[in-house]
């Protein structure tokens, strides 16, 4: 069964709950109301008649006016006297008067509904004054003409019920409708990344909760796209990154198998290719390193650390490539900075940076340490306007760039680390890194 079915069955039977419960109460209610206004009109009526009786007939005993007025008022009434136990008139069969006799409903004073037979009153029972004088006048009102009344009544408010339940099973419908329809569409959606038709995904138009989960559909559509297109321009250039050394090394290989060689070219055929060889090495491993990081494979062991402990033990470990460039590395340090992060893996990633930024500096470069912030720059030539936003990309090397995988390697480790790098002009003149931590 469809959703939209599923929420309208749900929601009708809710309903119809609701309006049976409701209508069981509302028809006992409505009764127990008209039995209560009808009370209410029979005393007033009694009033009016004892205060009139007491006005115009004073006597009430064996009186033949006394009796034709109270035939004349078309009520269902007696008139009792309490002293004697006697009824002294009354306008309803004379076996209605026996029936209410035998069950001592006259005697009893609580006002209740009288029953003889299957009939049942409503009464109301009013005292003349002085009331020493004992006589009472009792007005009754037949319930079966009350519950017609309710009856009527209800049969009314059932029809308003069901127009309220037509109304409100279309409005559900309606409801449900543009609820389900953005839901169906992101099925369709789903089904296109389903088939790795990721370009083909469009933002669908829903609100609430439904809407959260399309934009999120649809950037996982797009950033599986990107991953794609990474993944297939990272096997392009690992594979012409990988060819080169290995056309070097079977040339070589060739050539000295083949004795085209003579014997200074043969041994510098064999230091070429132990050369490529190496070289080969640095990018397997580091390409296994990248996968790892990317597939968190790698465990992270986060520990709390001194910013400059870090940071000397990366002077010290670059201290051979500064002496054989020629240039100065200097370090602005803050004492009271602290980093929560894997110390050997971030020691990679700042390592990367700035043997890359002595590559390319002139005479100087300069690591800076802020809260936590850690800047390295350098006097170089700096990073090309084209190149920045693909700078921290797989196999993309800049001028003098070895694999193109140490800046990736970095950045991945620094992103694993809770941490943001980025990339623009030094006022040295060459390039500034930027790492940020939370």
């Amino acid at each position: 069964m469809k959703l939209q079915s599923q929420l309208n069955l749900a929601f009708s039977a809710l309903l119809l709950v609701i309006l049976t419960a409701a209508g069981f109460v509302t028809y006992s209610l409505i009764l127990d109301m008209l039995i209560d206004d009808e009370k209410a009109e029979l005393r007033q009526k009694g009033e009016l008649l004892v205060q009139l009786i007491n006005e115009e007939y004073g006597s009430l005993q064996n009186d033949q006016q006394l009796s034709a007025f109270l035939e004349d008022q078309d009520l269902q009434l007696f008139l009792y006297n309490r002293q004697q136990d006697s009824v002294l008139f009354y306008t309803m069969p004379r076996q209605f008067v026996e029936g209410f006799s035998r069950e001592d409903y006259f005697e009893n004073k609580e006002e209740q509904l009288w029953e003889i037979g299957n009939r049942k009153y409503v009464t109301s029972r009013i005292l003349f004054y002085p009331e020493s004088s004992g006589m009472e006048l009792i007005l009754l009102t037949p319930l079966n003409d009350l519950q017609k009344v309710q009856q009527d009544f209800f049969r009314r408010l059932l029809i308003v019920f069901i127009i309220g339940a037509i109304a409100a099973m279309m409005l559900s419908y309606f409801l449900t409708n543009k609820l389900v329809t953005p839901l169906s569409r992101l099925k369709h959606q789903l089904k296109k990344i389903e088939k790795r038709k990721f370009v083909d995904v469009e933002p669908i138009k829903a609100t609430g909760e439904i809407r959260e989960v399309a934009e999120s559909v649809y950037d996982m559509a797009t950033e599986l796209q990107r991953y794609i297109n990474t993944q297939q321009a990272f096997f392009q250039n690992a594979s012409h990154e990988l060819k080169t050394p290995l056309m070097t090394i079977q040339g070589y290989a060739e050539g000295i198998r083949d004795k085209v060689f003579d014997q200074a070219d043969e041994e510098k055929g064999l230091e070429m290719m132990v050369t490529e060889v190496n070289r080969l090495k640095t990018i397997i491993n580091e390409m296994i390193l990248l996968a790892k990081l990317d597939s968190s494979q790698a465990a992270y062991q986060p520990e709390k650390i001194r910013t400059s402990d870090l940071i000397q033990q990366v002077m010290d470990r670059t201290l051979p490539t500064v002496n054989e460039k020629g240039v100065e590395l200097t370090y602005d340090e803050d004492p009271e900075s602290r980093l929560y992060v894997d110390q050997e893996k971030l020691l990679r990633a700042l390592l990367n940076i700035t043997v890359n930024a002595i590559r390319h500096a002139v005479s100087q470069v300069n690591i800076s340490v802020e809260g936590k912030t850690v800047i390295i720059e350098d006097d170089g030539n700096g990073i090309a306007d084209d190149l920045i936003p693909h700078i921290f990309h797989r196999f993309v090397k800049g001028k003098n760039g070895e694999t193109g995988l140490g800046l990736a390697i970095a950045r991945a480790i620094i992103e694993q680390s809770g941490g943001k790098i980025s990339v623009e002009d030094s006022e040295l003149g060459g390039a500034k890194f930027i790492i940020r931590f939370q």
